[in-house]
């Protein structure tokens, strides 16, 4: 089998796993109907945020490989884990380059993630699961979430944000599953290319954002241009993030304008945008955080935001050399 080219522009299949469920499952469209309900009314302040401070999610980390290469670095994975912390607590470096207009309303989602060290029996793990499978490659029809299909099959998702990573074919970066869909499958799924900052993380993809920018899905957040390809009419459900008309690739000129969306223009720098992604907006922390008070609500762990040892991720002693490093 010839080898996939690497992919140049994001190509995420989220919305295509939700429209296949909505056509499939009747209880998740009930679900969501719930979901979207509760989103509404905290974004709008009927109801009060119920997690204080932050949430510590733990984290398995699937790695399904076939070749050697694509067996990931314990290096690389940590490397991942550091990109979502900062990204999800609002200290990124490169928060520096949102525009003036938008920097107000950029915002710190408080949650925070560390590679799980209890499995699901109770005992120690390194909260990594290693697979090597008959398969070359996965699409994003869900076999990778299953040990019967050549994948594994994920840990109890009310107690971990599975994440699995392996080769997806057709230029697929990435996809996760909004929350209210079947235990079985839901999780995020990454190729190994866009996976991490170093090892088999390659140009564009190698910043560790196609993680970021899952894991949002993940916690309830959608593409912040609607769906609605390059029209004007879709919505994020999300009111500080200006309608814009399709996804934008690469790094955009500040302003961009689309749906009539001047002066300011595209918020092409969102992790829900597909271009230079580094922010969330208090309106999207605040759809996550009703993610993380309903349908995933038993999921992770209250610690202290300003305490830099809570909850923090830290590298082990039995690491090879350069673990965690960027």
């Amino acid at each position: 089998m010839a080898d996939d080219p690497l992919p140049q522009r994001r190509t995420c299949a989220t919305m295509a796993l939700h429209h296949r469920l909505l056509d499939t499952s009747p209880p998740y469209v009930e679900a969501r109907d719930r979901i979207e309900d509760q989103a509404f009314r905290i974004e709008h302040g009927a109801r009060v945020v119920e997690r204080p401070g932050c949430t510590l999610i733990p984290v398995v980390v699937h790695v399904i490989w076939n070749s050697a290469e694509h067996n990931i670095s314990r290096g690389q994975i940590d490397g991942q884990i550091e990109v979502l912390n900062r990204d999800f607590r609002m200290r990124n470096a490169d928060l520096a380059d949102v525009p003036e207009v938008f920097a107000p309303i950029a915002a710190d989602a408080r949650i925070r993630f560390a590679l799980a060290d209890t499995d699901p029996d109770g005992d120690p793990t390194d909260g990594i699961v290693r697979v090597r499978s008959t398969r070359a490659d996965f699409d994003s029809g869900d076999a990778i979430k299953s040990d019967a299909a050549g994948g594994s099959s994920p840990w109890p998702t009310d107690r971990y944000l599975n994440i699995w990573v392996g080769r997806l074919r057709g230029g697929l970066l990435g996809y996760a599953q909004f929350p209210g869909g079947p235990a079985a499958t839901d999780g995020v799924v990454v190729t190994t290319s866009a996976f991490g900052t170093t090892g088999t993380a390659t140009a564009p993809f190698d910043r560790g954002r196609t993680a970021t920018h899952e894991v949002g899905h993940w916690l309830d957040l959608r593409h912040i241009w609607g769906d609605d390809g390059d029209g004007c009419s879709g919505s994020d459900f999300v009111a500080d993030t200006p309608n814009q008309g399709g996804p934008n690739y690469g790094v955009p000129t500040f302003p961009t304008i689309s749906c009539s969306n001047g002066p300011n223009g595209d918020m092409f720098m969102n992790y829900l945008d597909d271009a230079a992604m580094v922010m969330f907006t208090a309106g999207q922390v605040a759809r996550m955080q009703a993610a993380l008070t309903g349908p995933r609500a038993a999921l992770g762990s209250t610690v202290d935001c300003n305490d830099p040892e809570a909850g923090a991720y830290r590298v082990r002693d039995t690491d090879p050399p350069g673990s965690g490093d960027n």
